[in-house]
């Protein structure tokens, strides 16, 4: 088993005043060349937006967009006619194709906006764009590792490549064996909240690791935890 490792304090960090953000790999003016991407996976940024304020209307081309609210009310609006609100236990998933114009905003005149922007290279490229919003908290059970994303229709949302996303809330003492669904794929574990153990490596809180070439990897939950999983092709 190969694996990578991004510590929380490591990961690049910019401060606009109404927007916190930590970058995991390269983005806007945070580069690393030894940490562009895992695979298929691009971006992971872990925003915290001041209420009332966003990101205003911008472009997105060939890519796969995905959001995941962690705190607050994250509004949604685009070129194509989508606009709305979605808030945790929801996940919005946008296919840029050959292009679409949004804008991101905290919907809160009070609450701070905390939610992850993860971008996924496409299968294909310049596809028909489009967006939907999807409740994940079927899946979101106590202690279980909920598939939200899958290529498959076995999860209630999809993207343009072969990607299975899950996320779950974990008790300390638990042991959970996440099992890869392809020898080509990689899987990145972001610990959102708590302390884990994987590989006999301890990650906490934002901390971030990559594991390929294995067939599968044992978390092992040290104090109560959240995480999220992402397995992506590598190549």
């Amino acid at each position: 088993m190969k694996t990578v490792v991004d510590k929380a304090n490591t990961r690049g960090y910019a401060n606009h005043g109404w927007l916190k953000t930590h970058h995991t790999f390269s983005f806007a003016n945070y580069y690393n060349p030894k940490r562009v991407h895992f695979g298929m996976l691009r971006v992971l940024n872990d925003d915290s937006v001041a209420p009332g304020e966003g990101f205003d209307t911008h472009p997105h081309k060939n890519m796969e967009v995905i959001s995941i609210p962690l705190k607050g009310y994250l509004r949604h609006g685009d070129s194509i006619r989508n606009s709305e609100v979605i808030t945790p236990g929801d996940i919005q998933v946008m296919s840029a194709g050959t292009g679409i114009f949004h804008s991101e905003f905290n919907d809160s005149g009070e609450e701070q906006l905390d939610f992850l922007q993860i971008w996924v290279f496409p299968r294909e490229e310049n596809t028909e764009p489009h967006y939907k919003s999807y409740d994940i908290r079927p899946v979101l059970k106590k202690n279980e590792l909920g598939l939200m994303i899958a290529p498959d229709g076995s999860a209630p949302a999809s993207i343009n490549q072969d990607a299975w996303f899950s996320m779950g809330t974990l008790d300390a003492g638990l042991v959970k064996e996440y099992k890869l669904h392809s020898k080509k794929n990689g899987v990145y574990l972001f610990v959102i909240e708590g302390e884990v153990e994987v590989a006999n490596t301890v990650l906490s809180k934002r901390d971030g690791a990559g594991f390929w070439d294995t067939d599968s990897i044992a978390i092992e939950v040290l104090k109560h935890a959240t995480v999220l999983l992402m397995e992506v092709p590598m190549e």
